[in-house]
């Protein structure tokens, strides 16, 4: 069963505490600005809502939040970045892909069912290396996941999830992936995105 999560909205159509990402969503998607985040238990939500939201969702998010990648050097502009974002652990999973120079998003999937970030990001990458070479685009990606790209080197979801009826369409997806990572070759270099320099990658959900 999925963890139950509470979602605040400091900042977005309706402020307030939603007790479904779907409800949330609809508040913060394509609103400019919104700040947000997932909490386990309604008291700490309700605490949360009443106070500082820097204060949850990192000290240092309005510094990173200002930095434009147009003026970091090191990044590949020309790129695709890859994030996942999961409500619970496990629990409801999405990913998406999100081109870095002008950052839109060039695909998206989900939400599935007891699921967790590492997978999602797995199958994030993979995702993103078959439609790059179905276009024939040799770009890299980017993947903040340390453990996601060790395991598509390996071309292996080394997860721990347990599969249940909940999860057989994720774990379905999983076994597409590992398959087209058996029977294909690319040049697309994969690359970690530095978030403690950088700020947070141009395809996170914004949820932290």
């Amino acid at each position: 069963m999925a963890k139950k999560n509470f979602y605040v909205v400091w900042n977005g159509v309706v402020p307030g505490i939603y007790k479904t990402w779907d409800e949330c969503r609809k508040q913060v998607e394509g609103y400019e600005g919104a700040i947000y985040k997932s909490f386990p238990i309604l008291e700490q939500a309700e605490k949360a809502f009443n106070d500082n939201p820097w204060n949850y969702v990192g000290k240092n998010a309005q510094k990173k939040s200002s930095i434009s990648i147009n003026v970091i050097p090191e990044i590949i502009k020309d790129s695709l970045a890859v994030d996942a974002a999961c409500s619970g652990n496990p629990g409801e999973l999405e990913y998406r892909g999100v081109y870095v120079k002008t950052g839109e998003e060039v695909f998206r999937q989900g939400t599935y069912e007891y699921g967790t970030n590492n997978i999602g990001e797995f199958l994030a990458i993979v995702h993103g290396l078959a439609l790059l070479k179905r276009k024939n685009f040799n770009i890299p990606i980017y993947s903040d996941s340390k453990n996601a790209i060790k395991w598509v080197k390996e071309k292996k979801c080394k997860t721990k999830l347990d599969r249940v009826p909940e999860n057989e369409a994720l774990f379905y997806m999983i076994e597409r992936a590992e398959k087209w990572l058996r029977e294909n070759t690319y040049t697309n270099k994969i690359l970690k995105w530095e978030t403690d320099k950088w700020g947070e990658i141009p395809a996170d959900f914004g949820r932290k």
